[in-house]
């Protein structure tokens, strides 16, 4: 085979070029599948509690990973900022993953345990009241909705299909555990539990 025959026939170059793409990618992805520091957990890493899991899906909703990283990178110019750089055994148990790519806002891998669950509550519902030069859209709606806990323990049902390790007792208490809790308290409470789990990684 010429190379003029593949410069000249636009179908040939096609599949040649899709052959020799997946081939590279699957060099590239199938070793990561069989090293243990990118498909077991952290030591200390616990999947979400109920109210963790809703406030999760409230920041999918929301938009929030539009806007907020969860990756710290390897350079020192982030470690510095934001703590230690994000290892792949901490997201095994997330579904999908919220790395994003955008930092509009700063990154909140580590921002667990860094503000109070009340700077965190003004935050959300007026950002300006605690960073005046913010340009985060408020979310006050967060404070008067309540959960309905209608949903959650099928959604730990369905996260324990793809391996993460929710309890019987977890399952069956999850509805109980959100009940009477607004969607401001869950999603303060997925901030609260970003990267404390792997501090001093």
């Amino acid at each position: 085979m010429t190379h003029d025959k593949v410069e000249t026939n636009i179908g040939l170059m096609t599949i040649l070029v899709i052959a020799v793409l997946s081939l590279g990618g699957l060099a590239e992805i199938i070793p990561l599948f069989f090293l243990k520091s990118t498909t077991e957990p952290v030591a200390g890493l616990k999947p979400y509690t109920a109210l963790q899991l809703e406030g999760r899906d409230i920041y999918i909703r929301e938009g929030c990973v539009g806007c907020h990283s969860q990756m710290i990178r390897p350079l020192r110019a982030e470690t510095a900022r934001y703590g230690h750089y994000s290892v792949a055994g901490e997201f095994v148990y997330e579904h999908p993953f919220l790395w994003g790519s955008k930092r509009t806002g700063p990154d909140l891998a580590r921002v667990g345990g860094r503000y109070s669950d009340e700077w965190h509550r003004l935050h959300l519902i007026n950002p300006r009241d605690v960073v005046p030069e913010s340009n985060m859209p408020a979310y006050p709606w967060l404070a008067e909705k309540e959960l309905s806990g209608q949903n959650t323990a099928t959604k730990m049902r369905r996260l324990q299909i793809l391996g993460v390790p929710y309890s019987a007792d977890d399952v069956a208490s999850a509805s109980k555990n959100v009940q009477g809790k607004t969607e401001l308290d869950a999603l303060v409470a997925y901030l609260q539990v970003l990267g404390t789990q792997v501090k001093g990684q």
